[in-house]
């Protein structure tokens, strides 16, 4: 039986984000691991300039980062759109083994892909997933995206995905 489903909202990141975000990743390094490559030791130890030039992507335009957060604002995950470049971007998400399989990717991913049209004008999103990621893969399926070719991640097969936005 699954766990009830959370409510969400999205938070354009921000520099007062950093503490929660750096626990975040923390508490999760391990379960993330098990299905995307490590961020490794110099993405902790490094991590205030890190989130620095997060935001100056985000404020240059070639990225939109957001934080998944429930009703008490507590961060359940991210969603992100990195390479904004003519009208598309590559859409990337991680969400908190405490929130998983309760329809908060899910939700962030359809919030995302509405924010993605109508905020950022854009047309079209990618992303990508290892074959091993079955939940991945039934959320980018579910929202929408359809797989349009097979890659390597590291050292790991993996899918494609594409979806066209309307506004």
């Amino acid at each position: 039986m699954l766990a009830d489903v959370i409510a969400i909202r999205l938070e354009r990141l921000r520099a007062d984000h950093a503490d929660a975000v750096l626990a975040f990743e923390r508490a999760n390094r391990e379960y993330f691991a098990r299905s995307v490559p490590d961020r490794g030791d110099a993405y902790f130890h490094r991590f205030a300039e890190r989130h620095a030039a997060l935001l100056a992507e985000q404020d240059a335009g070639i990225c939109h980062f957001h934080l998944v957060v429930d009703e008490g604002g507590a961060l359940l995950g991210r969603v992100n759109l990195v390479d904004v470049e003519h009208g598309e971007a590559e859409l990337g998400y991680r969400i908190g083994e405490r929130a998983a399989g309760r329809g908060v990717a899910t939700a962030a991913v359809l919030e995302v892909c509405r924010l993605a049209a109508a905020e950022y004008g854009l047309s079209a999103l990618t992303a990508r997933t290892t074959l091993d990621n079955a939940a991945s893969m039934a959320v980018l399926r579910r929202t929408g995206f359809a797989a349009v070719g097979e890659i390597a991640i590291g050292d790991r097969p993996g899918v494609r995905f594409r979806r066209g936005l309307t506004g």
